[in-house]
């Protein structure tokens, strides 16, 4: 009696302990990752093509047996870039959905009001878009950000012009959070390159005033442009900008699609620039790249930027997930993202600098043609 007393305590303690150290959203079969992010109007448009991109990369793992035997799910919820909803469905995501990570998660404003909870969580987050400077500062060491910083972006811009010899130059960015700051950026970039920056606009979300932001800098007699726009935002700016006869040219951030400038410019998008913080999704001497465009045709999803970061940020979540093995813990991801170094595609991914705010440091000029290619 006493002996089964005894081993009774001890596999009670046992399950207790277990249920003690286990972690949310992990079990024998699967991963769970959740994502919060806009999926509704000209900015939702963006991000639905970024996770297409993402979920061939996940699909294909998943495919081929999953992460060390456990399929990778993802939870996707709207918060319409508003960072009282983010919060709220970081919220749902950690305690309804119980998710081991986060992925893809996307917005200044909405990263930046969420960051206590993102810490207080101790839950991983990694390749987060459209994410400015500031807020991924706020969540440094928590959050694993792929792509270059706007900040770098601007720099890399600033040194063309310079290079090609503009001098005067104007900004139009989102009007959130982010959109001020990455303005101010540029501000800061075109001064340490002894430039002269003539004004900033910043243009709804919704696009409502994107020609009269437009016509607001044409008359500040710029020679070139730079947007941090998104969607079908950037074509409206241009429209208003060359309606006053500007002759300025336009250099979009990476976050400029240049599909859907096209074709809402047709002819008039010759001498676009698009700064890229992704390697060319076309490029047939890579491997990766070759590949990733196979499994796009497979499932029928377009090939351009904004797929394949997804792809290749998930490609990421997927190493790191991997490097931790089977025994997956919160603690133990964070630990391995905290040390990752990695290529993808060729570009260097590494994480283990604990000043930086982002993983690459790769942009790159591309001009876009009238069918929606790009020429490097």
């Amino acid at each position: 009696m006493r002996r089964r007393q005894i081993l009774g305590s001890a596999a009670a303690c046992s399950l207790a302990a277990g249920h003690l150290h286990a972690q949310p959203g992990v079990n024998d079969r699967e991963v769970v990752l959740g994502q919060t992010g806009i999926l509704s109007g000209p900015l939702g448009a963006v991000i639905k093509e970024f996770n297409a991109g993402a979920q061939i990369a996940f699909s294909q793992a998943n495919a081929n047996g999953g992460v060390s035997g456990r399929q990778v799910r993802v939870i996707t919820l709207d918060d319409e870039l508003k960072p009282e909803m983010a919060v709220a469905n970081y919220r749902r995501l950690l305690v309804d959905h119980q998710v081991f990570a986060f992925f893809g998660c996307v917005g200044s404003g909405t990263t930046a009001a969420a960051a206590e909870v993102l810490r207080n969580s101790g839950v991983p987050s990694v390749g987060g878009y459209a994410v400015a400077d500031s807020a991924r500062e706020k969540v440094k060491g928590q959050a694993f950000f792929v792509r270059a910083s706007s900040g770098r972006e601007a720099q890399r811009v600033m040194q063309q012009l310079k290079t090609i010899g503009l001098t005067r130059v104007a900004a139009a960015g989102l009007d959130n959070a982010g959109g001020k700051e990455v303005v101010q950026l540029i501000q800061q970039a075109a001064a340490v390159e002894g430039m002269n920056f003539v004004g900033g606009s910043l243009v709804k979300p919704d696009g409502s005033n994107a020609v009269e932001a437009g016509r607001a800098m044409a008359a500040t007699r710029p020679q070139a442009v730079l947007m941090y726009l998104s969607g079908s935002l950037p074509a409206s700016c241009i429209e208003g900008v060359r309606k006053t006869g500007s002759a300025a040219v336009f250099y979009g951030l990476s976050i400029v699609q240049g599909q859907v400038l096209a074709k809402a410019l047709g002819d008039g998008v010759r001498g676009v620039a698009i700064a890229q913080v992704m390697p060319y999704p076309w490029d047939r001497s890579n491997p990766e790249v070759v590949a990733f465009n196979r499994l796009a045709t497979q499932a029928n999803t377009e090939v351009n930027y904004t797929t394949f970061e997804g792809y290749l940020n998930a490609r990421v979540m997927l190493e790191a997930l991997s490097r931790v093995g089977r025994n997956l813990t919160q603690g133990r991801l964070l630990a391995t993202l905290r040390s990752l170094r990695m290529r993808a595609a060729g570009m260097e991914v590494d994480f283990s600098n604990p000043l930086s705010v982002a993983g690459s440091q790769f942009v790159e000029l591309v001009l876009l043609r009238e069918n929606g290619r790009f020429v490097r």
